[in-house]
């Protein structure tokens, strides 16, 4: 597509005709423009996972846990709950292919020392090896300042485990919450991963409690949540928003 090129014009009146119709003729072209450059930013993919409905529908995978869909009375709540185990649960989702983009999850833990790791897996390769982001909850209102600053945590299994980095980049890839929900309560985790860069957010904060860079080179790969040693927990929608 080519853009006509403006004659000298003899006259500033002719001049200002000139541009005018300039614009006029080309303006199809400059919109062309315009949308082609606003593309990325629109080109989203939303899915909505109802984890309640998936279990029943046998669509969830979950490793080293048990799982069983439960209907809360009184507060209509349908959620899936995870048992607690020893070494780390995983539950995958009916999702292999997510690259950029957001991922929320609704959850619940519990105000129990060291019985409490939950999050988000993704770009997941198999049950091992995958990026992660985690709560836990027990931390959130600690009065030990150390503890406090151990609130949400990034990982990359199976090299970059939270112990491996506590003791070789301490306080970089685990954070205080700012504003840290009830402990007991159900909140929601949204993490945004854009390229090698991963931020988590809690409830609706528009600050980021945790920015990382990623530490392997997996940029794509499967959803799914994340149960740390010993502990269980109640999950129940997550949303995905796929940037393209």
């Amino acid at each position: 597509m080519s853009i006509e090129k403006i004659t000298k014009p003899e006259s500033k009146s002719e001049d200002y005709l000139s541009i005018k119709l300039f614009i006029m003729k080309n303006l199809h072209y400059l919109l062309s423009l315009l949308l082609l450059q606003a593309t990325p930013f629109f080109a989203q993919k939303q899915q909505n996972f109802n984890l309640f409905d998936l279990q029943n529908q046998g669509k969830l995978t979950v490793v080293n846990r048990k799982i069983e869909a439960v209907e809360e009375q009184g507060q209509g709540k349908k959620f899936v709950r995870l048992t607690e185990g020893s070494k780390e649960g995983v539950l995958w989702l009916p999702i292999k292919n997510f690259k950029n983009g957001t991922l929320e999850i609704e959850m619940r833990g519990k105000d129990v020392l060291q019985r409490s790791f939950i999050g988000l897996i993704f770009h997941g390769q198999n049950d091992s090896t995958y990026d992660a982001v985690y709560c836990r909850p027990f931390n959130f209102f600690a009065k030990d300042s150390v503890r406090k600053i151990h609130a949400i945590q990034y990982i990359a299994h199976p090299t970059f485990t939270w112990k491996k980095l506590r003791e070789e980049r301490n306080g970089i890839f685990e954070k205080e919450i700012i504003n840290p929900p009830d402990p007991n309560g159900w909140f929601k985790m949204r993490l945004v991963i854009r390229g090698k860069t991963v931020e988590g957010y809690i409830n609706d904060a528009t600050k980021p409690s945790l920015t990382v860079e990623k530490l392997n080179d997996q940029h794509e790969g499967k959803v799914g949540l994340f149960m740390g040693d010993g502990a269980g927990g109640d999950f129940e929608k997550i949303v995905v928003k796929s940037h393209r």
